[in-house]
């Protein structure tokens, strides 16, 4: 069915035709996330990436009141330059359309707009959770995940987050986390948390024998699949933690919060870790477009066997 305000790259829009493997990028990592020129750099890093995998990218974003499934270089450029993108999670999407403005759409907003597409498998950073600072600054992400079915390939939490909250909050509501190879949540810049997976899964084919038999059964969540940041670029939880407590506190004295808190919260990280923080994002993001390629391959085979 044709939606209103859906565009899909005509690469996007054939692979989905022939039944391809493709894989859904987030945009505010662009808009949002990093600095510039890193922005640009790892957008067009992941999509690489994703096509070395065998997949095709679709980075979703909105373009003059547009939902756009997959970019061209120059949109790329586009978001990454500019300085007037909306932050578009689920409920901005209306007021982006109605203004035709520009827009990186988040976790959830990603999420939706990927599943409108036809798109099951996403790659990201880490979700967002359950704030340190305020347990009711809940994101989007979390109610995302138990209502949209879509695989979601990330590194864990964002390590400023409260991890065992937002795993109980995912418990709550029904969303597997899966462990890529690890038995461990893995906490974003660091591989262990000292937190379990609801289950652990070694290899992508199992991944997606898992999603096969998750949403065959009648389940409407997301899978959320959890991979641990490569060994060479993470970096100890007991490095991280006094960092992460310390910008925490700045943000609250700062009184920053909605939106706001998360952007903050990474860029000083980032500047209180001597830029250490922003090469293991990078590194984490790439590793995981890689598995999100594979996964997609899977789930291709997975539907020819049998509809999933």
């Amino acid at each position: 069915m044709k939606r209103p305000n859906l565009q899909l790259a005509p690469e996007i829009a054939g692979a989905l035709d022939l039944g391809a493997p493709v894989v859904a990028l987030e945009s505010t990592v662009i808009t949002h996330g990093l600095p510039r020129p890193q922005n640009l750099e790892l957008a067009r890093e992941m999509e690489k990436q994703v096509r070395a995998g065998g997949a095709a990218p679709a980075t979703i974003a909105l373009l003059d009141g547009q939902i756009r499934i997959g970019l061209s270089d120059a949109e790329l450029v586009r978001l990454a330059e500019s300085d007037s993108t909306l932050k578009v999670s689920h409920r901005d999407f209306a007021a982006a359309i109605v203004k035709k403005a520009d827009g990186g759409t988040t976790v959830a907003g990603t999420m939706f707009a990927a599943h409108l597409a036809g798109i099951q498998v996403f790659a990201t950073g880490g979700i967002g959770g359950v704030h340190k600072e305020n347990p009711f600054d809940i994101s989007t992400d979390l109610r995302s995940l138990a209502e949209i079915p879509v695989i979601v390939v990330c590194a864990g939490a964002k390590a400023i987050l409260d991890l065992p909250a937002t795993l109980e909050y995912l418990e709550t509501m029904g969303v597997p986390v899966v462990g890529y190879q690890t038995d461990e949540f893995p906490a974003f810049y660091s591989r262990q948390s000292g937190l379990g997976v609801s289950a652990r899964l070694d290899s992508p084919k199992e991944i997606a024998e898992f999603a096969k038999a998750h949403w065959n059964l009648g389940m409407r969540s997301g899978i959320l699949v959890a991979n641990p940041i490569p060994e060479a670029e993470s970096i100890p939880r007991s490095e991280m933690e006094p960092i992460i407590a310390r910008a925490s506190v700045e943000a609250m004295e700062k009184e920053i919060h909605g939106q706001a808190l998360t952007p903050f919260l990474l860029s000083r990280i980032g500047e209180l870790t001597g830029g250490k923080s922003l090469k293991a994002n990078l590194a984490l993001l790439l590793n995981n477009a890689r598995l999100a390629a594979e996964i997609a391959k899977e789930v291709v085979v997975k539907k020819k066997e049998r509809a999933i």
